[in-house]
């Protein structure tokens, strides 16, 4: 019966879009007739798994393909009273397609011909057809999900009524009347406009092989640590500056797992993939296997190059596949976001002593490279600091290299030199600057530039240079406050507080006007890459 075979397909139809269709993007199902809509309506209610909304012409207004007068037929008009009322066609329509737009609750919409031209909407990224379409109103209605969207890289097309070989010949209808030079046909038009599912999957053994060679040396697939140590960031010096040297091949995976993940999940959802004889069952549980492990090192490369994404295009697109097709992988939410940074995590990640010798390797490595960015990146606002600390990096990295034999030997080194860093303690820094990272920083300057300081001397004399530093933190935080909307205000503030300030402090250490001016140069430039840095753009 007619009937039935509505609810058949609108429970496929609801399946389909529930498990493969990413939840900021939507659907159109396009009916022969007002009645079927309102069936199907019915039909997707019952499902529940999302909600949907018709669009179409009054009752006594011909749409479809229905030899049936439908202004007798009882089910349409009391359809039309309950859910048009006394709006007028238009004020309705408009509300469906508003709440479309930007309500994520709305899904689908059911239409008839209404809508399969000229309605442009980027999220919809699936036309499920049960109407014969021909010719001009095929390719109207296939342009209603090829628009562009962050989300979707191509729409889909699932026929309930065996058309698409119509689409076959409508095209090479086209592409004959364009040849022929008939006005309004252009061949640019409908290039690569449509592609049978097949030719889509059929690229999975390319984009798998060429995801795996990016691990081209690895000894063990198999081992999470070696394929992680292949992307994990390195960096080294070159011409003066420190440079992550695994940035690019980072960059390559991330677009390759993205290509591969996206074309299974067009493979999964086509019957045409699972009866294909070119694919043995090994090869799809290959394929499956690959996406389950390179999604949890890709999860671990982002927590090691300290990526904060709670949420991104990958995780969305994959999480159903995953959660559907691949046994095992869970992709953990947290209120509604994906903690990325968290996944994959074991208890035993913080016991160092039941590392394995790689994993012990790969984190001292991922010690060396956070430390090398904390201090490149994070002591722009203390140059003494981050002048020290790059020495003693260069002579923590030479004592491990002599360690390479102990590899918990080195991680244990790095992680005592990272705490180090974080807490910029070093030696000859008094601890009463525990805390307050500026005033360290101006009494840096005076281990930078004056002699005096780093020869011996009483700690009376010690403790002028400490409240000298205490002060200029005082002078530069009051400008601040005080110029807040305007950063040259803000340096004659400090200059002209700091001038006669440090030529007083001269004439009893003994140096001149040229060192004071040049400590409040440098000063400024603490003042710029630390207290007034919120000031800038």
């Amino acid at each position: 019966k007619a009937d039935d075979r509505i609810r058949l397909i609108a429970m496929d139809l609801a399946t389909h879009f529930d498990n493969n269709i990413d939840k900021d993007l939507k659907g159109m199902l396009a009916c022969d007739s007002k009645l079927s809509a309102i069936r199907y309506k019915q039909y997707l209610d019952e499902v529940g798994l999302f909600e949907s909304a018709i669009v179409m012409s009054p009752p006594d207004t011909r749409e479809g393909h229905t030899e049936v007068d439908e202004r007798k037929q009882p089910e349409i008009q009391d359809w039309w009273k309950d859910n048009v009322g006394s709006q007028s066609e238009d004020d309705y329509t408009r509300g469906v397609i508003e709440r479309f737009e930007k309500d994520p609750d709305l899904r689908l919409i059911i239409v008839v011909d209404k809508l399969l031209t000229g309605f442009d909407e980027p999220q919809n990224a699936v036309l499920y057809i049960d109407k014969p379409l021909k010719q001009h109103n095929l390719l109207q209605a296939i342009a209603r999900v090829n628009r562009l969207h962050d989300q979707k890289t191509h729409g889909l097309l699932i026929d309930y009524r065996g058309i698409l070989a119509e689409l076959d010949t409508t095209l090479a209808r086209y592409d004959e009347l364009a040849a022929e030079n008939v006005g309004g046909y252009d061949p640019k038009d409908i290039a690569g406009l449509y592609s049978q599912m097949s030719t889509e999957y059929r690229e999975l053994p390319a984009l798998h092989k060429a995801l795996w060679a990016i691990f081209e040396g690895v000894k063990n697939r198999s081992d999470l640590q070696q394929l992680r140590a292949v992307l994990m960031p390195r960096m080294v010096e070159e011409h003066g500056q420190m440079v992550d040297v695994n940035l690019k091949r980072r960059d390559d995976f991330y677009e390759a797992l993205t290509k591969f993940a996206a074309c299974l999940k067009v493979a999964l959802q086509s019957v045409a993939f699972f009866e294909d004889t070119s694919f043995t069952e090994k090869d799809r549980a290959t394929y499956k296997e690959t996406l389950k492990q390179l999604t949890s090192l890709r999860q671990m490369v982002m927590q090691d190059t300290g990526e904060t994404v709670d949420f991104d295009q990958y995780a969305e697109q994959v999480k159903k596949l995953l959660d559907r097709h691949v046994a095992g992988v869970k992709v953990h939410e947290s209120g509604g976001l994906y903690a990325v940074g968290k996944m994959g995590q074991k208890p035993e990640d913080n016991q160092p002593e039941t590392w394995s010798e790689e994993k012990t390797r790969n984190e001292t490595d991922l010690i060396r490279t956070r430390v090398t960015k904390m201090i490149e990146h994070e002591m722009q606002d203390d140059p003494y600091a981050k002048e020290a600390f790059s020495a003693l990096l260069r002579k923590v990295i030479e004592e491990a290299e002599s360690l390479f034999d102990h590899p918990l030997k080195q991680f244990m080194l790095f992680q005592e030199f990272e705490d180090q860093v974080a807490n910029r303690k070093l030696d000859n820094i008094p601890s009463v600057f525990d805390g307050h990272r500026h005033a360290q920083a101006y009494y840096g300057v005076f281990l930078k530039t004056l002699a005096a300081i780093n020869s011996e001397q009483t700690d009376a004399e010690n403790q002028r240079w400490i409240d000298l530093a205490f002060q200029i933190n005082q002078i530069v935080d009051k400008a601040v406050r005080e110029n807040s909307l305007s950063r040259p205000d803000m340096e004659k503030a400090v200059k002209k507080e700091l001038l006669p300030l440090l030529f007083s402090t001269g004439q009893k250490a003994g140096f001149g006007v040229d060192k004071a001016q040049e400590i409040i140069e440098q000063v400024i430039q603490i003042m710029r890459a630390g207290p007034a840095d919120t000031l800038r753009g």
